[in-house]
């Protein structure tokens, strides 16, 4: 019979702390297991029944001391095959745990990745020396989350009910009360961001969590919308706001920039084009232009709009602001 990967890791981890058990005289009992790998009694039973009669484990249970035991110590789990890829792999799954240091899942992160490590045989090496010195994952700028926040909205996600948010705007001087219904927590560019329907506005919205002062679950509960699928709306965006209207965006990368804007995927429904004279011509719809106009920006004179007219006309005034804010003629 085949085994997913998170009951074979669960079944290492009885196996392992059954031995542990019979070393220091303190059996390994059913609670204690289920307590310990955060499942229920009877998840772990069913593994122990497993063991037994489908990898020949001899496993007893010791009325007297109340805990499981191998009737023949010399009994091994049949061996886990872990190849070089599989280890690198693990690897850099503990090396990007740095992208969420400073968030309140970090910790809980932290302690799965830490259980897998530990439910791994003795004489595997999870850490290569090599890792530590030629492997590294640089931070990107992020913000930070309250705690008591991410833990009401995961609450308020997880039993769907309505929450009261104290909502606060970078410069405003105070915040406002928004009563929404949390649809989606999405990560986006060192920052989680709320999707959900604000009654406020009588839409949906996006809402910054490191933003929100307050919160607070409801008794109310909602309803999630039949149309609603963050997959494909996310999708049909450029960054993470949308808009009710779509846009058909269409940018011209000159020569020497065309190859580095050709490396990436931008979007999930963009069309690249490359040119005659050794440029690329770039198209994707887009529901909200400021993101696509900060990120046009970013190329300087390497990339021009082509359309739509609002485009071009928001990134020719940020220039022209520019301008002014810098003087002319190098004056100070």
């Amino acid at each position: 019979m085949p085994q997913d990967k998170s009951q074979l890791l669960r079944h290492i981890f009885i196996d392992r702390r059954i031995r542990e058990g019979m070393s220091v005289g303190r059996l390994a009992n059913c609670a204690t297991l289920a307590r310990e790998y955060e499942v229920s009694s009877k998840t772990i039973l069913r593994d122990i029944d497993f063991l037994k009669n489908q990898r020949d484990a001899p496993i007893d249970y010791d009325g007297a001391r109340h805990g499981y035991f191998y009737t023949e110590e010399s009994y091994a789990l049949p061996a886990i095959t872990l190849n070089e890829s599989d280890l690198f792999a693990i690897c850099i799954a503990e090396k990007a745990l740095a992208h969420y240091e400073n968030t309140p899942i970090h910790g809980q992160l932290a302690q799965v990745f830490r259980k897998i490590e530990s439910s791994l045989p003795d004489k595997i090496s999870v850490q290569p020396a090599w890792v530590d010195t030629r492997l590294s994952v640089t931070q990107e700028p992020h913000t930070s989350i309250a705690p008591a926040i991410w833990d009401t909205v995961a609450e308020a996600l997880a039993r769907n009910r309505g929450l009261i948010i104290l909502y606060q705007r970078p410069g405003a001087e105070k915040g406002v009360v928004r009563n929404v219904d949390p649809f989606h927590v999405v990560r986006h560019r060192g920052e989680w961001y709320l999707l959900a329907y604000c009654h406020l506005r009588d839409a949906q919205r996006t809402f910054a969590l490191s933003r929100i002062r307050r919160a607070q679950m409801q008794e109310r509960t909602f309803v999630m919308p039949k149309n609603f699928d963050a997959e494909k709306l996310l999708e049909n965006r450029f960054g993470i706001f949308g808009g009710d209207q779509e846009f058909r965006v269409r940018l011209r990368f000159d020569p020497p920039t065309a190859p580095y804007a050709a490396e990436r995927r931008w979007h999930a429904r963009q069309v690249l084009t490359p040119l005659a004279d050794g440029g690329a011509e770039l198209a994707f719809p887009a529901s909200d232009l400021r993101e696509v106009m900060r990120w046009v920006l970013s190329w300087g004179a390497g990339a021009w709009v082509m359309e739509p007219l609002e485009l071009r006309e928001m990134v020719r005034q940020e220039l022209a602001w520019a301008v002014q804010a810098y003087g002319v003629a190098g004056s100070s």
